[in-house]
């Protein structure tokens, strides 16, 4: 079945899209996704090879997930998704995709599947490791942890998304920056004055692209007063 996967995404590839990828992913070398292969696959493509194939078991979903084909990742955790939403066991799936979390190494394999796995299983249970992987190393650990908290946010709970949010305000990399600001933008959606208290103690202090996020969706005059600060 494996094979069968790989093959399917072959036949989907599209060389010219792959290359438009690879520039847009930053696969450059020291750039964030350097080495990664693309093949061209669109993200509905392996989405339907993913629904094709949830029969696959999880040491195969390994095999792929330890490939440098970005594709291979991808779809591996497409299919993981539907397993968890079909599975029993959620909790093997939860482990399985901390323990693999390494290869989950490029900002659409977090957004596509953190919320989905890591958030929905610690949505009534404790929070730590989300607290653990906001101060990892590691840039995908960290995305994984906030982006994760969508899935509260999505059942009205903000603290964890402004608790790691503090977190992760002296961040570095632009990749946390869009991705704090995002959910504080989801949060937003939710309840526009729970976002604006959290941007009103904080606001003076966050980087410019994080705040830019958070208010893409609050009125002309709010953002002109927020990003005025």
């Amino acid at each position: 079945m494996l094979d069968n996967v790989k093959s399917d995404l072959e036949k989907l590839g599209n060389r010219e899209k792959a290359q438009i990828l690879s520039r847009f992913f930053k696969t450059g070398k020291g750039e964030y996704g350097e080495g990664d292969i693309f093949l061209g696959v669109t993200v509905p493509d392996q989405r339907s090879v993913a629904k094709k194939y949830t029969g696959l078991e999880l040491k195969e979903i390994q095999q792929l997930l330890s490939s440098k084909v970005h594709e291979h990742r991808l779809t591996s955790l497409l299919v993981l998704v539907e397993k968890y939403k079909k599975d029993d066991n959620k909790e093997e799936i939860f482990n399985f995709y901390l323990k693999n979390a390494k290869n989950v190494n490029n900002w659409d394999l977090v957004d596509l599947t953190a919320h989905n796995i890591l958030g929905d299983y610690i949505l009534e249970k404790n929070k730590s490791v989300l607290y653990r992987l906001a101060k990892s190393d590691s840039l995908w650990d960290r995305r994984i942890a906030i982006i994760s908290t969508h899935a509260f946010i999505r059942k009205g709970l903000f603290e964890d998304t402004f608790r790691i949010s503090e977190l992760l305000l002296k961040d570095k990399h632009d990749l946390i920056h869009k991705a704090v600001g995002w959910m504080l933008r989801e949060v937003g959606k939710k309840d526009q004055k729970a976002e604006e208290q959290f941007l009103k103690k904080h606001y003076r202090n966050m980087p410019r692209t994080m705040l830019r996020y958070a208010v893409e969706r609050l009125s002309d005059s709010k953002k002109r007063f927020y990003m005025g600060r």
